[in-house]
């Protein structure tokens, strides 16, 4: 698996919107459209893009609702663009949870900077400066949306890939059932918890075919009732 970062690009103004992913897709992001808050709101629910950028102006619901009703349930990095250029404004945006605000007009290198600055802390801390997350034989690249097992690419579904992703930025901590659920397929899914069993059990098949020493089948540990977390090798496994 080795796909661009996915965008998920909300902006009303469609002059606008259209500069602005080809700008994207240019340098090699996937990007999906929004024109409006609500619409964003139920492609970010179905698809979980790894970056959204947004304005803040929209025609029916505030980009700050956007940025709340996200940040509630989810870490999905948030890089605002607005012609709001106040002091007031980038605060309330960056203290509702965005992590970055970038005011109009701006250029194209600065808005790439940007977007790569964030996608490379969206790996957690355990990431490098670059964004590259390492666990035993595991490596993840935030920004190019690959995984590699001993140097070899996985091949991942979208599902199994944000939910490895998700584990991997929590490595050492438990992270339950619910946050999965809510993080990878949304906060209508809140009562099926199989979802994740199949899913942690998908990933494990796979890391552990990709791997003949048996450290990656190994990483991902249950924690019985509550839900799961990535043991890096060497590390004490829960009881």
């Amino acid at each position: 698996m080795d796909l661009a970062a996915t965008i998920l690009l909300v902006e009303d103004d469609e002059a606008a919107r259209a500069a602005v992913a080809t700008t994207l897709v240019a340098r090699g992001y996937r990007v999906t459209e929004a024109p409006d808050g609500r619409t964003a709101l139920r492609s970010w629910e179905a698809a979980r893009p790894d970056l959204v950028l947004l304005d803040l102006g929209l025609p029916d619901i505030d980009g700050m609702a956007v940025i709340v009703r996200i940040r509630r349930e989810s870490a999905t990095p948030i890089v605002v663009i607005s012609a709001r250029g106040q002091e007031k404004d980038r605060v309330a945006a960056l203290d509702g949870g965005a992590d970055d605000y970038l005011t109009k007009p701006f250029g194209p290198a600065e808005l790439h900077s940007r977007i790569r600055a964030v996608l490379r802390r969206a790996g957690g801390p355990d990431a490098d400066t670059e964004g590259i997350v390492t666990v035993g034989p595991v490596v993840m690249d935030v920004a190019r949306r690959s995984v590699r097992v001993g140097g070899v690419p996985l091949e991942l579904t979208p599902r199994e890939y944000e939910l490895l992703k998700v584990l991997l930025a929590h490595t050492g901590r438990v992270v339950t059932t619910g946050r999965l659920l809510r993080a990878v397929w949304g906060s209508a899914y809140t009562e099926e918890s199989h979802y994740v069993h199949v899913y942690v059990s998908r990933l494990r098949r796979k890391l552990a075919a990709a791997d003949p020493t048996g450290e990656a089948g190994r990483l991902i540990a249950n924690e019985p009732g509550v839900g799961y977390r990535v043991v890096p090798p060497g590390a004490d496994a829960p009881a």
